[in-house]
């Protein structure tokens, strides 16, 4: 009865001590695989200063920061940045302008000195507006000042009609001729904005000048790189028939529409900015037209 028992309470006791003994072999054989990865990376001295300043501070023949390898980590994670220090001149470096780039440019600036261009910046084309625009000015300034000398040929039959005083028409005089200069001035005002609405095509840029009124004047200027279309439209028989119509260009990102009308020969002038485009994204040099484009 004993003996059996004895024997039970054996076997469980050694059961016990066999795992523990395979427990500890466990991690005596992982402690050592962990020293053996240990050993294999590299050491990273701390390096010695070369020379001291003034101060007592130390110097170091490169910088201090020193990156930890990533040994079993070759996603980097955890790892510090690494410090690259790039020399740079502190002066731009000049841009070469060629004899011809630099007689273009001068050119320019004698006809067009209100135009902000760079060093070796030219203008290719400046987009000439169709006489039809000043049409409505002039035959409006023609017609209120015709309606004014009618008026003045005929207050002394009105006057006479009506009874009134004889030395009336003098002040008639005097209101008509005032008039007549209102509408003159007013149609070469209007005729004014309308040819100060401006239009260039440089080497490097589009640059539009828009006068909305007398005191009303705004620039803008977008870079060849940025136009993304170009085009041109003509509606109507009038617009075929005296060769005039207006140019549409829009750009990339914001997608914000350029457009002037009334130009005269549009056709042309879009062609010089869809060739000044293809050449300046392609690296190739900006020239003016080198052919004579045929009108329809």
């Amino acid at each position: 009865m004993v003996l059996p028992l004895l024997k039970k309470w054996e076997h469980r006791v050694r059961s016990i001590i066999d795992a523990r003994m395979r427990y500890a072999s466990k991690k005596e054989s992982e402690r050592l695989a962990g020293n053996t990865m240990n050993n294999d990376q590299p050491t990273i001295e701390p390096q010695q200063p070369v020379a001291y300043d003034a101060n007592g501070r130390p110097l170091y023949a490169s910088p201090t920061d020193q990156v930890t390898p990533a040994v079993n980590n070759p996603a980097g994670v955890g790892a510090p940045s690494q410090v690259v220090h790039v020399a740079r001149a502190t002066e731009p470096v000049p841009i070469e302008v060629s004899d011809e780039a630099r007689a273009r440019h001068e050119d320019s600036k004698r006809q067009f000195p209100w135009l902000n261009l760079s060093e070796h910046e030219y203008v290719i084309s400046a987009v000439p507006r169709h006489g039809i625009g000043m049409m409505p000015p002039l035959v409006i300034t023609t017609l209120a000042v015709s309606l004014v000398l009618i008026g003045i040929f005929m207050y002394p039959d009105v006057a006479m009609i009506f009874n009134l005083p004889s030395d009336s028409f003098k002040w008639m005089v005097i209101l008509g001729v005032a008039l007549i200069v209102g509408f003159v001035i007013a149609g070469y005002l209007a005729i004014w904005v309308y040819v100060s609405n401006r239009f260039f095509l440089t080497n490097e840029s589009v640059i539009q000048e828009i006068q909305m009124s007398i005191f009303s004047k705004r620039e803008q200027t977008v870079s060849l790189m940025n136009i993304e279309d170009a085009s041109f439209s003509q509606r109507g028989p009038l617009q075929h028939l005296l060769k005039y119509g207006s140019i549409r260009l829009s750009t990339e990102g914001e997608e914000t529409t350029y457009r002037f009308d009334y130009v005269a020969n549009p056709r042309k002038e879009i062609a010089i900015l869809n060739n000044a485009v293809e050449a300046f994204k392609n690296g190739r040099p900006v020239e003016g037209p080198s052919t004579t484009i045929q009108d329809d």
